[in-house]
């Protein structure tokens, strides 16, 4: 402990991964003692977790601390990501954006807390964790010094890797040639396949259970409570439970796996691999209830602040105090929607069955679609149609007035 005195202390936001590794050592390097804080984010077993910290003190840090932020993660971030619906490019759910935010408030707080005289953070120049990490602690940290020894620094990950190991830190192998990140809401993973718009990642890239299961279909029934999921096939779950447990059973089926190419903050295409079984098999089964319990311009307008709210998020602006404002909305959008969805999962295939719900409005109209109705009568709903047309009619004609004067 003598070698630390009266060094300033630097807390570190620390994954684990090859560019937090380095940031030990090189802040050591500076004359800093470190302080490294994994905040829990979800996809660790206790193993994994011992496995960072291993990793944390190996590298050189003072102290290491892990914090778990799931549930805080999900109260706060996820259950409004999933009232929204919320994907980019229609497909990618957002797992890292929330992750991160959640993560850097929690390391913010910890830096704090501890009187740090640094806050530092792994991301390279390229990418929008940077912007979010750097937007969240020098909103909640405005007085703690901002180091990014990756971005400024504009090291590659062999010359990370080799720095680390003049300084006698093994990397793994694998560690060197793909950026993975693990999470509740789903994994990403970056390589030199992304790095273009046609290569697909490799079997033996993706951690998880590897497409081609000739596992047999599964049939499950998803409950919810004002929008959010509380039980599978009647068991009742707390949300990091059943969006874990809903991980387990999507990932057998290699369920919400995709690539998503979109736009970065920076204004640059990125494009990541992205395994996300929860958040699909969540997001799709609440959508399909939403069609059931909401009306029409519920569901328009809660689907255009939806993606608003997606797009604040990912662009590390949760602190706006527009977010709460979309927030109330999206709860509120959320009390008629309470019921049971079934699901049937196979082969990278997730598949809708049904739904019901005691707020059900199909249940409530006097017609079923395409059959006869005892709500109005065949005059009435002519006369209906009649006014419904009439604009159309009357441009139509206009337009035809037009061309005959031609």
């Amino acid at each position: 402990m003598n070698d630390f005195a009266g060094k300033p202390l630097a807390v570190l936001a620390f994954s684990g991964g090859l560019d937090t590794s380095f940031c030990v050592v090189w802040l050591i390097e500076q004359g800093y003692r470190v302080h490294t804080v994994h905040v829990n984010t979800g996809g660790f077993d206790a193993a994994g977790l011992a496995a960072i910290e291993q990793r944390a003190l190996q590298c050189g840090a003072q102290q290491h601390t892990s914090i778990d932020a799931r549930d805080d993660l999900f109260q706060s971030h996820l259950r409004y990501l999933l009232f929204a619906n919320a994907r980019r490019g229609a497909g990618y759910p957002l797992c890292v954006s929330s992750e991160r935010l959640c993560q850097a408030r929690h390391a913010a707080l910890y830096a704090m807390e501890n009187g740090a005289d640094a806050i530092v953070h792994g991301s390279t120049g390229a990418g929008n964790d940077q912007l979010r990490f750097d937007t969240v602690f020098s909103v909640m940290a405005p007085g703690i010094r901002l180091l990014t020894p990756i971005r400024q620094l504009a090291l590659s990950r062999e010359q990370e890797v080799d720095y680390l190991a003049e300084h006698g830190v093994e990397v793994n192998a694998s560690t060197g040639s793909y950026s993975v990140n693990v999470g509740m809401w789903g994994m990403t993973i970056g390589g030199k396949e992304t790095h273009g718009s046609w290569e697909n990642l490799p079997s033996e890239a993706w951690p998880s259970t590897a497409a081609g299961s000739d596992a047999r279909a599964k049939e499950l029934v998803i409950g919810f409570e004002r929008g959010a999921p509380v039980s599978i096939d009647g068991k009742a779950m707390a949300a990091v439970e059943l969006v874990e447990a809903l991980n387990a059973l999507g990932g057998q089926f290699a369920i919400g796996r995709g690539m998503h190419l979109g736009d970065t903050v920076l204004g640059i295409k990125g494009r990541v691999a992205y395994s996300a079984p929860a958040a699909h098999i969540l997001i799709e089964s609440h959508r399909e209830l939403e069609k059931l319990t909401l009306s029409a311009s519920q569901q328009f307008w809660k689907e255009t602040l939806g993606n608003l709210y997606g797009r604040m998020v990912h662009e590390g602006q949760a602190l706006d105090p527009l977010c709460r404002d979309l927030e109330a909305m999206l709860e509120s959008s959320q009390r008629m929607v309470s019921g049971e969805v079934r699901v049937r999962l196979q082969d990278g295939y997730m598949q809708v069955l049904g739904s019901r719900s005691p707020h059900s409005l199909m249940a409530l109209q006097p017609a079923a679609y395409g059959e006869q109705s005892t709500g109005w009568s065949g005059d009435e709903v002519a006369a209906y149609n009649k006014l419904h047309a009439m604009q159309q009619k009357l441009c139509w004609a206009q337009q035809q007035q037009a061309e005959a004067a031609q």
